[in-house]
């Protein structure tokens, strides 16, 4: 989203810290590694991730070093002194948070999990982007070719912090993905940011943005896709929760010209653990479907798999 000098003067003056700090670095037309580079100029050591945290909200400067950089931001961003400072400690009364579901890590749900990790990094937002998910509804497209066609969601996710205007959505394709080749849609509610990805593990993760900054608490409904179709048979979808809370429907559509002869339903408490909880699940004639549906998720992995033969 674009952002302006009045736009950063305001901030300064309404926080929060984390919003104002990332306007300041987009109006001044600053990346994260030239203000480390002028941060160092100053004797001042501050890692990349670290604003990148700052400016996201996942962490929050409060050790004296901290602080001591925070300082020095204002200098080299052209911010009236102490003005940054002041923001920290009206945030650190408990403006702008509201409580938010337990989480799990990322590796704990993926195996390419540090891909991920990496990839996050790569578009400066931290793993923890502000929300959790309230209701996911998703559809999957499986081809005459056996192969994963496409997905599409309906999201609906809460902010857990102010200023959050934004979703990065993973897709993890099937072995032989071309994640080059995968196209991105963004439907209702949103736009089309940076997309980065790993060819070697087919992973893909597109930043959704958003029309509106959400304050603490509200939620917001929007939804997105991933056309795929470059990869081999697919056998199963899965997908991984760090949130407990919401509720989540999968439902997969099979061409008529490839039907699975079993499918089933699964749960998963983490990547490689063993998988329970498994229900067989009836193809429905006309529409060539399966779902499951999860009233209350819990942090792991929810799926379906089927066998072709």
């Amino acid at each position: 989203m674009g952002h302006t000098e009045a736009d950063l003067v305001q901030l300064l003056h309404t926080g929060p810290f984390h919003l104002a700090l990332r306007t300041a670095f987009a109006v001044r037309g600053l990346p994260l590694q030239r203000v480390q580079h002028h941060l160092a100029h100053r004797g001042v050591k501050v890692g990349v991730t670290s604003l990148s945290y700052w400016q996201q909200g996942a962490r929050r400067p409060q050790r004296p070093e901290s602080m001591k950089a925070v300082r020095a931001l204002e200098e080299v961003l052209q911010l009236p002194v102490n003005s940054l400072i002041r923001l920290l400690h009206e945030d650190a009364g408990g403006r702008g948070e509201v409580d938010r579901p337990a989480s799990r890590p990322y590796r704990s749900l993926v195996e390419a999990s540090g891909v991920v990790e990496e990839l996050f990094a790569e578009l400066e937002s931290p793993v923890d982007g502000g929300l959790h998910t309230v209701g996911h509804h998703e559809r999957v497209r499986i081809g005459a070719g056996r192969e994963l066609v496409g997905r599409d969601s309906q999201h609906v996710v809460r902010a857990h912090r102010d200023g959050v205007d934004r979703y990065l959505a993973i897709h993890h394709g099937d072995p032989g993905c071309d994640p080059s080749r995968v196209e991105v849609r963004a439907a209702e509610n949103c736009r089309p940011g940076r997309v980065r990805w790993h060819a070697d593990t087919g992973v893909l993760i597109a930043e959704l943005l958003f029309d509106a900054r959400l304050r603490a608490g509200e939620t917001y409904l929007f939804g997105y896709g991933f056309e795929d179709g470059t990869a081999g048979p697919s056998g199963e979808y899965v997908r991984g929760f760090r949130y407990a809370g919401g509720q989540y429907a999968l439902q997969v559509r099979f061409d008529e010209a490839a039907l699975p002869v079993r499918c089933r339903r699964f749960a998963q408490a983490s990547a490689g653990a063993p998988r329970t909880g498994r229900a067989e699940l009836t193809l429905s004639g006309r529409h060539r479907t399966v779902h499951l549906v999860e009233q209350g998720v819990r942090p792991g992995i929810l799926g379906i798999d089927w066998d072709w033969v």
